[in-house]
């Protein structure tokens, strides 16, 4: 199986909670490796135009609210498939959907505040990397 990097958030509310030690250790010991981390507080415009895929979706205003009211982390994963991998460990996008040990099941309160982003595949991935890690950040890939 190959090598990949995908894309991860710590939401303000997982951040709040003093979890992001609880979320890394998850995402560590599901076989991801971060490779890249940094704290930053959104603007409304880096938030607009991060989720700009979903600015026609009743939620949008509320999610930029959401991710603009503290410090967020964000973060590249790597390791075997690992933008599967990181959804797996997540958890379902609903916590009360979640399976049981899921980083969402544990830590989120609900759909909206449900601790963690993960890109959804390979083209996000690459999109949601660079647009917060210029490829100078990164490591060489293996």
């Amino acid at each position: 199986m190959a090598i990949e990097r995908t894309f991860s958030i710590i939401k303000p509310d997982a951040v709040s909670a003093t979890k992001i030690g609880a979320v890394i250790s998850k995402l560590e010991t599901g076989g991801l490796r971060v490779i890249a981390s940094r704290m930053v507080h959104l603007t409304g415009d880096q938030a607009r135009r991060f989720y700009a895929v979903h600015k026609d979706r009743p939620f949008y205003g509320a999610l930029v609210k959401f991710m603009t009211e503290g410090p967020i982390v964000v973060q590249v994963l790597e390791g075997e498939n690992a933008i599967a991998r990181n959804r797996e460990v997540m958890g379902a996008t609903n916590p009360a959907e979640a399976a049981d040990g899921t980083i969402r099941k544990e830590l989120g309160t609900n759909i909206e505040r449900n601790a963690v982003h993960g890109s959804d595949g390979p083209d996000t991935a690459r999109q949601e990397i660079a647009f917060f890690f210029p490829e100078c950040d990164l490591p060489p890939a293996e």
